[in-house]
């Protein structure tokens, strides 16, 4: 077929779509009503968004310590687009590094406990940077099956081979283990929190196994910054940093900005800093998201109740939906799937949630595993109880009526 004719089947002819595993083409649901993706926000407030003049309260976001409505965060961003500009024009390896860079990479480095940072222009090139420059042919990637697609990108962007366990399925961790080539540099990656369940990585059961097997381990932590380990993460959870060897990080989620980090011994990040290409060849990330995340980093130091706060609205909604008789899997932090199974009837639900003014995402296959498609929420510290209250009102209502769950 050729290249461009799968693309106009896609768009427009549902047998391509659903072959592809979505429940109906791009063009066939906007037809329905019930397209749930790229949808233009006019205004964002943090816990309320307007969509063409409809005022929503957010449940979508990763926002999770509401930092993009704070006032230092906003200043920060502001000065320092009227200092540096808009862009950087060039990469770090070049003309692109900023004193503001080195000054963020010091302080991530301090906050999680890791001799030395590196900071990426998004936290997807960071996955890919650090993967590929460390894992060369002869080695080994292994990674839980659950993990984001930036990791699963880099690791096939790496020269060496990519093996999967189980998701947080240590017996089926150690038998890959234990078949990976005796004289492979092993690396086992996963994520701290997982991104659509919202469940906590085992890290002291994966430690025992990779010091057993004499494996490295890097915890992708995008979702665990400002959420677990008093906001330092989930090594810190653990306090466990110590037996970490990488640890990964956004700045689109907590930090309130867009960016990301790879932090680790002092020697481990000077190599991925020389070899890493999405680093080499991408212009550096701009002063303003730079700085916005610098100034969310002082917010995070300084009012370390927030952490507890989203953790708290997070117990209470997962709490609300179990007494509404949803089902919301194993979730341990401010990400709460809310299992609905057929895609169609996820769709429905969205689009009721939405038409009752709840804004949440709806995660189809092949995102999540067939018959599996879930309404994925999250929470921000900054929610208040009476919004939860009319989002739980709002569950309650939708999730009974016929015509959504049919």
């Amino acid at each position: 077929m050729d290249l461009f004719e799968k693309c106009r089947g896609f768009y427009s002819d549902p047998e391509v779509a659903h072959g592809m595993g979505y429940p109906a083409s791009p063009r066939e649901a906007q037809e329905m009503g019930l397209y749930p993706f790229f949808i233009p926000l006019d205004q964002s407030e943090g816990t309320e968004v307007t969509i063409a003049g409809k005022r929503l309260i957010m449940i979508g976001s990763n926002n999770y310590l509401g930092l993009t409505a704070h006032a230092h965060v906003r200043q920060a961003a502001i000065e320092a687009l009227q200092r540096f500009g808009p862009s950087c024009t060039g990469s770090r390896f070049l003309n692109g590094t900023l004193a503001l860079h080195e000054e963020l990479e010091g302080r991530l480095a301090q906050f999680v406990g890791m001799e030395k940072a590196l900071v990426f222009s998004t936290g997807y090139q960071t996955n890919l940077g650090t993967l590929s420059a460390l894992v060369g042919r002869g080695d080994v990637i292994i990674g839980d099956r659950e993990n984001h697609a930036s990791l699963v990108d880099g690791s096939r962007l790496a020269l060496g081979k990519l093996l999967r366990f189980r998701h947080n399925d240590m017996g089926d961790l150690e038998r890959v283990l234990i078949g990976a080539p005796k004289n492979a540099g092993k690396l086992v990656v996963v994520d701290g929190v997982f991104s659509m369940s919202g469940e906590i990585a085992p890290l002291p059961d994966i430690i025992s196994l990779c010091r057993k097997h004499g494996a490295r381990l890097m915890v992708d932590d995008a979702h665990g910054m400002g959420v677990t380990g008093r906001g330092r993460g989930t090594a810190a959870h653990y306090g466990l940093t110590d037996e970490v060897d990488l640890i990964m990080g956004t700045f689109s989620k907590s930090f309130a900005s867009i960016g990301g980090f790879i932090a680790g011994e002092a020697a481990t990040i000077h190599w991925i800093k020389h070899l890493a290409r999405p680093l080499i060849f991408s212009a550096s990330l701009p002063a303003p998201n730079a700085a916005a995340a610098l100034a969310a980093l002082d917010v995070m130091e300084q009012e370390p109740e927030r952490v507890d706060r989203v953790n708290a609205i997070a117990e209470r909604m997962r709490n609300g939906y179990r007494e509404l008789g949803f089902e919301v899997g194993a979730s341990e932090t401010p990400i709460i799937p809310i299992l609905i199974g057929d895609q169609m009837k996820a769709l429905r639900m969205w689009k009721a949630l939405f038409e009752a003014g709840v804004y949440t995402n709806v995660a189809l296959p092949p995102a999540v595993p067939p018959g599996e498609s879930i309404l994925r929420t999250s929470y921000m510290a900054t929610h208040t109880d009476e919004q939860m209250g009319k989002v739980l009102a709002i569950f309650a209502r939708v999730g009974k009526a016929d015509e959504v769950i049919a």
